[in-house]
């Protein structure tokens, strides 16, 4: 039982299936469990408060597993950003040899990564930017649709048309994101052009996920209907589950003259955090995506992996090879 592509063989895994960086979960249980299970595990940097603390929770993860995995470093803008360069320089010193960026004007980022032979995964959220990427020098593109959870760009493009729409651009390997949780979602990703997918909220309702047992029963429990876009208007759309913060939120940022500063003291990373951690589901934003619909159960990463693997291959050979006439 085996999907190899491009991924697979540019990162050393057995299934194409990336765990995306994701802020208070990308830790060192969340990414060793992935890469055991046979995908590609991600550390999220920025959940570190220091580039020293960052470089310890590399080590941990090695002590974890022998298997591939990366860490993610995430650009956006900020009033006082975190110092990257330090970040980057850590993730660098530690031998890491595959890095997903995100975010705004990464160039001077992946150059340094390039330069030490770091194999870089770009998230994108607009074929454009796919494009740019790759000139860029990103060895491969993610390429989220409107369905993910986080920053879904302002487009409004799902996977459906965005991915193959990008793989029509672009030569190096793609990862599809957005809205995939199961076998279907990888069997139809590959037929859409990618080599593989990057799941972030579905990999939240797993046993290994470092978050309260209450977030993952809510997310099992939620519905494709149940996410808020919030920071419309401010061009900064973002994707998050539906509780009373998030509907605050919305709410607040729809009325006329809003600025961020009107919401901020919501959406405060600490109070996210909180609710990740406690399972005080109202204590702030929860950050997920539409897959929630297909989310029924909180099983193992490898269990989840297998099962998704044994699904896409089923599909390919059965169902699809079904509606070939000889």
């Amino acid at each position: 039982m085996a999907i190899k592509t491009r991924i697979t063989e540019m990162l050393g895994i057995e299934h194409p299936i990336v765990q995306g960086g994701m802020m208070w979960v990308g830790t060192a249980e969340m990414a060793s469990a992935v890469s055991n299970a046979g995908g590609l595990g991600i550390l999220t940097a920025l959940t570190q408060p220091t580039p020293d603390d960052l470089r310890r929770e590399i080590d941990r993860c090695r002590s974890m597993t022998d298997k591939p995995f990366g860490v993610n470093l995430t650009i956006l803008p900020s009033v006082s950003p975190p110092p990257y360069a330090e970040y980057r320089k850590a993730i660098i010193d530690s031998g890491i040899r595959i890095v997903e960026t995100a975010g705004a004007k990464p160039q001077e980022h992946v150059d340094d990564f390039k330069s030490h032979g770091i194999t870089v995964l770009h998230k994108c959220t607009a074929v454009r930017h796919a494009v740019s990427a790759a000139k860029m020098g990103a060895d491969i593109i993610s390429i989220d649709g409107f369905e993910c959870a986080g920053h879904p760009g302002e487009d409004d493009v799902p996977g459906l048309v965005l991915i193959p729409a990008a793989a029509d651009q672009i030569k190096v390997p793609m990862l599809a994101s957005g809205g995939i949780g199961d076998g279907r979602g990888l069997a139809a990703a590959l037929a859409l052009g990618a080599e593989g997918v990057n799941m972030g909220t579905r990999f939240c309702a797993t046993v290994e996920a470092p978050i309260h047992p209450a977030v993952k029963e809510f997310l099992v429990k939620n519905t494709e209907r149940d996410t808020k876009l919030i920071f419309r208007g401010f061009k900064n759309t973002g994707r998050v589950a539906r509780n009373s913060v998030s509907e605050q939120v919305a709410e607040i940022g729809a009325r006329p003259g809003a600025v961020f500063a009107d919401v901020q003291p919501l959406v405060s990373g600490a109070r996210g955090r909180q609710a990740l951690t406690t399972g005080d589901l109202d204590a702030g934003l929860i950050w997920a995506g539409q897959i929630q619909g297909l989310i029924h159960d909180i099983p193992t990463c490898a269990d989840l992996i297998g099962r998704m693997v044994r699904d896409a291959e089923a599909i390919i050979r059965g169902r699809l090879a079904g509606f070939v006439a000889a």
